[in-house]
């Protein structure tokens, strides 16, 4: 699947899971987490295609436009909603499952400054409330729900709240 029908699959996202959202126009034109993951897309795919600097800038311009910072390296699969998405961190190894949703404040953050997996890792349909950090190589299972404000710092099971 190419990054514009993954980005189309976000945009649905957002539209099913917010009630405020009246049409996919507004959606694609007003949401920050939307404009967020369309640099995001386009950026992971330079990034991948080796301009890892023009990859950069795009991430940058983005996070000063949108207040979410979305590392291009990051790995981050369909459907996912940013809802709210000013302060939302997403570290450069961090991965994130299919129709995720993350609110304001989330940090995907690394406890290591070495060249290896150091951010998360969220498993599908995981939501992670506003103000949550999940630091370091932790796996949150499929199904789980993190809670406003928490601090995890440990692997949580699937499906747990």
């Amino acid at each position: 699947m190419g990054w514009l029908a993954t980005l189309n699959e976000d945009i649905d996202a957002a539209q099913r899971r917010d009630p405020a959202a009246r049409t996919r126009a507004e959606v694609l034109l007003t949401y920050p987490g939307v404009h967020a993951l369309i640099a995001y897309r386009v950026a992971h795919t330079l990034d991948r295609r080796g301009a890892r600097l023009i990859a950069r800038l795009l991430s940058h311009a983005a996070r000063t436009l949108t207040g979410i910072e979305i590392h291009p390296s990051a790995t981050i699969g369909r459907g996912l909603f940013i809802d709210h998405g000013m302060g939302v961190v997403i570290g450069e190894t961090a991965v994130i499952g299919d129709r995720c949703h993350l609110l304001q404040g989330v940090t995907l953050g690394g406890t290591s400054t070495r060249r290896e997996k150091r951010h998360p890792t969220l498993g599908n349909d995981v939501t992670v409330g506003a103000g949550a950090k999940v630091i370091g190589a932790v796996t949150i299972g499929d199904g789980a729900r993190i809670g406003a404000g928490s601090v995890v710092v440990q692997s949580v099971p699937p499906g747990a709240t």
